[in-house]
């Protein structure tokens, strides 16, 4: 699960603006001095002698405080100045429960942080020779395909990158909550529609995937192995892997919460091998720390160029719109490949991503590149909004010398809504007076799906489960209405307390003919059809 879930169309405002941008450039060329008198890279707010000292100097104060108001149990944070660790230092538990603190080196899983983290070991080959940012993904995945074949002849590592291949929202996450690997997915991306291609932006995690799967392919490799090669190893980022199984036997390792009862609970594990490009890394603050020197140094690393800066520039920098403005007067989101890019109130671009796992993880980092200056939280708890104010806040106070605002108040609603739970019968009761069920055999038996494969409906000792998925999970089947039920799926993208119809088509006393999973039906293919 990552932030930002909206769809917004992008080449009509996007041709505008460079035609805009050409005569503005144009004009301001015919002024002598202009450039040299005021660069794009000027802020409107400079930032004062001490100022940032006094800002690393605050983060204790507010990290405490922040887990203090959310509860969650364990934080670890970095702050990387002018290429080196300024700051770094863990707070709280790894495990509820348990007194084994968390300290700069105690690996977390780090959610969407990894797509920033895969656009740069696709920059490094890139940089290489290997790959270009323009290369269509299918010149080294030819058995990869997408529903419209002149997309699928023209997709590109950037498009997938930037999220603007025209893939629905998501595309491909509900697979994974149902047990595909990332083959068994990517493959079945083909079936789903496709909005404008190039024209939206919709963020997806199979779609990156499969645009790393590309590059890995192009280098002789598989993605795990490549990673840990050219960079892990390189930047001496020990304790990182792209390997679930890696992650596990970390002896010092933080523990996934979400909320339950009183506070945080160890309930679940989130394993995303799956989407490993795009939200399976593990990796401690420490380590993080030295990725993001290498970031703000443009590709150096303890004087040696390990990446090319020309090869890293084009996924830092703004790709697509991802959220427009909504005013005249508001500044709008916009992303690269892998990079969330925006510019600040004081005028400065600022370089970031955030990562969710509803299953229990919340990440954040933060960079100002004018400022030399980035930080990396991480927290073991469902997403709260705890990382990204504790980001927000040190950077307000890197640029203005104070916090302009509640960021935890500000985010925690946000994170609400995207942790709510899912499904069409959520927070509604049951008809009073419900129409009957037909009998059980009149639903019992196989249904199937091109795009989720088989569906079964078992009588289990006098109730009705439905079974679904590779790893063939069970839900119980609970009579709402007639021939509808509800069922409480369970999963990444379906947190507790999720409640979902299920529904099956009869013609009178005939057996249901198909039946519709209303929560797989977001793009139009929760339908199933008796074999």
């Amino acid at each position: 699960m990552f932030l930002q879930k909206s769809v917004v169309a992008f080449r009509p405002r996007a041709i505008l603006a460079k035609l805009v941008a050409s005569s503005l450039v144009w004009a301001c060329a015919a002024i002598p001095g202009f450039a040299e008198t005021s660069p794009p890279q000027t802020s409107g707010v400079p930032i004062a002698d001490g100022q940032i000292d006094e800002a690393v100097a605050g983060l204790d104060a507010i990290a405490t405080g922040v887990m203090k108001k959310t509860g969650i149990p364990g934080m670890a944070v970095a702050v990387v100045r002018d290429g080196k660790i300024a700051y770094a230092k863990g707070f709280g538990v790894r495990k509820v429960g348990e007194n084994q603190p968390i300290d700069a080196n105690t690996v977390f899983q780090i959610a969407s942080l990894s797509k920033s983290i895969a656009a740069t070991v696709v920059a490094r080959q890139v940089g290489a020779d290997v790959v270009k940012w323009n290369t269509p993904v299918q010149a080294h995945l030819p058995w990869f395909r997408l529903m419209d074949p002149w997309v699928t002849q023209h997709v590109t590592i950037a498009d997938l990158f930037s999220h603007r291949s025209g893939l629905p929202d998501h595309a491909g996450d509900d697979l994974e909550d149902l047990g595909y690997g990332r083959r068994a997915v990517l493959e079945r991306l083909r079936l789903l529609p496709l909005h404008g291609f190039r024209d939206v932006y919709a963020y997806t995690n199979f779609g990156l995937t499969a645009a790393a799967e590309a590059v890995a392919a192009a280098s002789g490799k598989d993605w795990e192995s490549l990673s840990e090669e050219v960079l892990y190893k390189p930047l001496g980022m020990s304790a990182t892997s792209s390997r679930f199984a890696d992650f596990e036997k970390q002896a010092n390792r933080a523990i996934g919460h979400v909320r339950g009862g009183d506070g945080f609970q160890p309930k679940y594990q989130r394993r995303p091998d799956a989407q490993s490009p795009a939200g399976g890394v593990s990796s401690s603050a420490n380590d993080l720390a030295r990725w993001l020197a290498l970031v703000l140094r443009n590709g150096e690393f303890e004087g040696r160029q390990v990446i090319p800066a020309d090869a890293l520039l084009p996924a830092m920098t703004a790709e697509v719109v991802s959220i427009h403005s909504p005013s005249a007067d508001a500044r709008a989101s916009l992303y690269g490949y892998g990079f969330g890019v925006g510019v600040t109130p004081a005028g400065r671009t600022m370089i970031s991503h955030s990562g969710a796992f509803a299953l229990g993880a919340g990440t954040h980092y933060t960079i100002i590149p004018s400022a030399g200056i980035g930080i990396v939280v991480l927290t073991n708890a469902e997403p709260v909004g705890a990382a990204e104010a504790v980001g927000a806040s040190f950077m307000d106070l890197v640029q203005f010398g104070k916090i302009t605002r509640d960021w935890l108040a500000a985010y925690s609603g946000v994170m609400a809504q995207l942790t709510a739970p899912a499904g069409d019968l959520v927070g509604k009761s049951p008809p009073a007076k419900p129409a009957p069920a037909a009998s059980s055999t009149s639903y019992v038996g196989r249904y199937g799906s091109p795009y989720f494969g088989d569906a079964e409906i078992v009588d289990a000792n006098g109730h009705m489960e439905l079974k679904i998925g590779r790893l063939s999970r069970s839900y119980t089947l609970t009579h709402w209405d007639g021939d509808v039920f509800s069922i409480k799926p369970s999963s990444e993208n379906q947190t507790d307390g999720s409640v979902s119809s299920v529904t099956f088509k009869r013609t009178g006393d005939e057996p249901a003919s198909e039946l519709t999973i209303e929560f797989l039906n977001d793009n139009g293919l929760g339908q199933f059809m008796r074999r």
